[in-house]
């Protein structure tokens, strides 16, 4: 039974690269046990921890503003939760805040709107200034028609209505892009597929730096669509 949600936010740094989306899952799990938490499971024959994280983060990347929602069986001060919970993460994620969050609330991913990324090139990868025509050509295009792959699929999509904006910062001996990308529920750009677009090799480094949530409550929305309707 769920009786609480905690949200925490969290830092991964390099030391924490190689950990995938499964191993986040496991290590939030064991740490709040570890710490006496009653973590809340799911129903069924494989009952698991209800942990879910904001947006998949591609191995080697790191971040400064991860986020995952904890469902507890039993309630707990989120303030002493923290406390306890640090010193049990591995080395590289560090737990900075934690706020409670109402447990019928909306996912955590269906409110997830976008992420900021710094994307730091290689030495000689460009200079500044060849770096903003090549985005100015990019954001200038009406789509980027792309593909991935996921199991055994590829799959084909357009990814120019995912990019919110680039810019060119840092200098010819250390540029950086900064990119906003959109991060909806199947609509999610990552960081790699946009250097790849503009034609660059693998970065020397790709940090998330923000990642944006829609927090107002669906009835909040529909009341400001109609408060804005009324006063046209």
């Amino acid at each position: 039974m769920k009786v609480q949600r905690l949200r925490f936010r969290y830092r991964l740094t390099g030391e924490a690269g190689a950990l995938s989306n499964r191993d986040l899952a496991r290590i939030w799990d064991d740490a709040l046990t570890g710490a006496g938490l009653s973590v809340a499971r799911s129903e069924g024959r494989r009952a698991s921890p209800q942990v879910a994280l904001a947006a998949p983060l591609p191995l080697g990347m790191t971040s400064d503003c991860e986020i995952a929602d904890v469902y507890l069986s039993e309630p707990a001060d989120p303030g002493r939760v923290l406390a306890s919970l640090r010193p049990l993460l591995p080395r590289g994620m560090e737990a900075v805040a934690v706020s409670e969050v109402g447990v019928d609330t909306r996912s955590l991913q269906s409110q997830l709107r976008w992420a900021e990324y710094d994307v730091t090139l290689s030495p000689g990868t460009a200079g500044v200034n060849d770096l903003r025509n090549a985005v100015s050509h990019l954001m200038a295009e009406d789509s980027l028609p792309s593909e991935y792959q996921r199991a055994n699929r590829v799959k084909t999509y357009d990814l120019r209505p995912l990019i919110l904006a680039i810019y060119v910062e840092g200098t010819d001996a250390a540029p950086i892009l900064r990119m906003r990308l959109r991060a909806e529920p199947e609509r999610t750009a990552r960081a790699d597929q946009v250097v790849l677009a503009l034609g660059l090799p693998t970065p020397h480094s790709t940090r998330r730096t923000r990642l944006e949530l829609d927090e107002v409550p669906v009835v909040t929305r529909a009341h400001r669509r109609a408060s804005d309707l009324d006063g046209e």
